[in-house]
């Protein structure tokens, strides 16, 4: 299996890396990631790019081709799911609920509230809703916001946005912000590190699905 980490994690977020090593390091799974790992061209794509998008692409594909390609963001995931042909991929979500159901991976179940937000890569474009939730429910208590599954709001920070409308963007951040805030719950949880990078903000603790299990499941107590 190759650890597909993505450009965002791999260069500013490293600790959705670092959270995702370490429980597949406990579940004792066996991947590798690449030395020269290259943007999936996810962004290429969305803004227009078509051209150096195909060229990545056919640079990519010769890497994967004949793996499972395990992802940390929901933007890498659907690209590589939808826009590659015949790669074997799989969100880190997904894979986790799985080591779960096989008893590989377990998690201290406490009575606290949190609150998730569904990346638009994943749940709109990819329709995975519940392996998310299912992982969560292993560690706290999900209370969903006014808008979840497909119905979510974007964060304000794909195809581009952020870059070419900063204002937007942080106010699509703050519309989600205010949903969480309602919920009672101090931690909102996403699965991509776009969504994260835009999403944070100094009222609520704002983590990736990894980074949450590592800091709240009880793996180091």
């Amino acid at each position: 299996m190759i650890y597909f980490r993505g450009c965002t994690a791999r260069q500013r977020e490293t600790s959705i890396v670092d959270s995702t090593e370490k429980l597949l390091k406990l579940a004792d799974v066996d991947y590798k990631t690449l030395e020269d790992e290259k943007c999936c061209g996810s962004v290429l794509l969305r803004t227009g790019f078509i051209d150096d998008a195909q060229n990545q692409i056919k640079k990519n594909t010769k890497e994967l081709s004949g793996e499972l390609v395990l992802t940390s963001c929901a933007g890498c995931y659907n690209t590589l799911k939808n826009d590659y042909e015949g790669l074997n991929v799989i969100h880190i979500s997904e894979f986790i609920n799985q080591l779960i159901d096989e008893g590989k991976l377990s998690f201290d179940k406490k009575d606290f509230n949190v609150t998730y937000h569904d990346p638009c890569h994943l749940s709109r474009h990819c329709h995975v809703l519940s392996p998310p939730r299912e992982v969560i429910a292993n560690v706290a208590n999900l209370v969903e916001m006014d808008n979840h599954h497909e119905n979510s709001l974007c964060c304000g920070a794909g195809g581009g946005v952020k870059s070419a409308y900063p204002d937007l963007a942080l106010g699509m951040s703050k519309l989600r912000i205010d949903q969480a805030k309602k919920t009672d719950s101090n931690i909102l949880i996403t699965s991509c590190p776009f969504c994260k990078v835009n999403l944070k903000n100094e009222d609520v603790e704002v983590l990736d699905l990894t980074e949450f299990l590592v800091k709240y499941g009880g793996l180091d107590e």
